[in-house]
């Protein structure tokens, strides 16, 4: 059986912006060719018996940086991809330039692996220019704090990646991992204000789940403070007129979540905590009452949303995957979890990697893709995933039902 789905072409990128161009949902070949790699079942036969229904766009699929398994993340085509394999809910990670205009990007100090910088003139405005391998690592810093919006503005987006021998900056450039593509980066990506992608998801008739990215630079900077920057983020949804109920603020920092619940309550009723404890001596999912602050703190706390990596919410019991303890205890003390990153871990067939850190003794091929989410979905009860292609969650959620 066929998906309702054709391959992402010329066609998409010519089409006008607004509702149509985001109604006709296509999510391509590879749900389907996950679904032949799975192993026999109730799951298999459910998702292959929704083979040629339309796809419906759902809030449980989200768009992680746009669509960056294959287009640059953080640029105009990708949000656009995104929205077109029916991503109800887009990010953007948030930072700031020299100007403290607010600007799309994973980091502020990412230019030299997500854009062409390191070709161009501004090489020279880079904290740290290039410096080839030489029987060491290459490496490079470049910040969007080093430069204008205008000179932002004149960037290329490219796929996240560098290689860590090169002797050349264009060959530092060009790092990008074999399973995902530079076919889509080739004429480059065209990068975003803050602004510019919430009147660009708006009208692709997507929601909004923007990352408040921690700063590279000092804080203040420029007399610009946390809190400054915290709220301009809010800000530009309000002056857009996008109601806080169509967004979704993220950080990793514990204290901007509770400056939204405390200065913007209404965006602060989704605000969510993307929890990076795992970095912490001593964490372990497996025994979340060691957690500070617990999840009854933060529920405490005003926090209602928590996103921690897919890897902490499973763990395995009898040769089959479950939910860990953490994740039992975030539904216990009534936390709406959001997990990442699918399809950011390649092929699957060596354990995959680091996103599946905590089940790899069960994994080893692709089609356990739809497993894990089956599991996260119906088990733990998630209320939605970031993928690097929603494609394949798209799929899954509209096949179940799942908003």
């Amino acid at each position: 059986m066929l998906l309702r789905s054709c391959v992402l072409g010329a066609a998409l990128w010519a089409a006008p912006l607004g509702a149509a161009l985001a109604s006709d949902i296509e999510v391509g070949p590879r749900p389907a060719f996950l679904i032949d790699k799975m192993a026999d079942g109730a799951l298999k036969e459910k998702l292959l018996s929704c083979a040629g229904d339309p796809v419906k766009k759902t809030l449980f699929s989200i768009g992680h940086r746009g669509a960056p398994l294959q287009f640059p993340e953080h640029t105009r085509e990708s949000y656009r991809a995104a929205a077109k394999m029916g991503a109800g809910i887009i990010e953007c990670d948030v930072t700031f330039t020299s100007g403290k205009e607010l600007v799309c990007r994973h980091a502020q100090n990412d230019l030299h692996t997500t854009t062409d910088i390191l070709g161009t003139d501004l090489a020279g405005t880079c904290t740290q220019g290039f410096t080839p391998a030489k029987g060491g690592k290459a490496s490079a810093e470049c910040r969007t704090s080093d430069i204008t919006l205008a000179e932002f503005r004149t960037l290329n987006g490219k796929m996240d990646a560098s290689d860590p021998s090169a002797e050349t900056a264009e060959d530092y450039m060009n790092g990008t991992a074999g399973f995902r593509t530079d076919l889509y980066a080739a004429a480059g990506g065209t990068v975003m204000t803050h602004a510019e992608s919430i009147a660009l998801i708006a009208s692709l008739g997507g929601k909004f789940t923007p990352e408040l990215k921690s700063p590279s630079v000092e804080m203040p900077f420029d007399g610009f403070t946390q809190a400054d920057y915290a709220q301009k983020m809010i800000d530009e949804y309000k002056a857009a007129g996008i109601p806080a109920s169509d967004v979704w603020p993220q950080s990793f920092n514990l204290d901007d979540v509770l400056y939204w619940t405390e200065n913007e309550p209404e965006f602060g009723k989704q605000a969510v905590y993307l929890d990076g404890r795992d970095s912490t001596e001593g964490f372990d999912p497996l025994k979340p009452e060691t957690l500070k602050p617990t999840m009854q703190e933060l529920a405490d706390q005003g926090v209602r949303y928590i996103a921690p990596p897919i890897w902490m919410l499973l763990t395995v019991a009898d040769g089959k995957i479950v939910p860990s303890p953490y994740a039992v205890a975030a539904k216990k003390a009534g936390l709406n979890i959001i997990s990442w990153s699918f399809e950011r871990a390649g092929p699957l067939n060596s354990g995959g990697g680091w996103y599946y850190q905590s089940v790899s003794d069960v994994i080893d091929n692709d089609g356990q893709m739809y497993e894990v989410l089956d599991v996260l979905a119906q088990e733990v009860g998630i209320v939605g995933m970031f993928s690097d292609w929603p494609a394949t969650v798209s799929y899954y959620a509209s096949c179940m039902g799942l908003k």
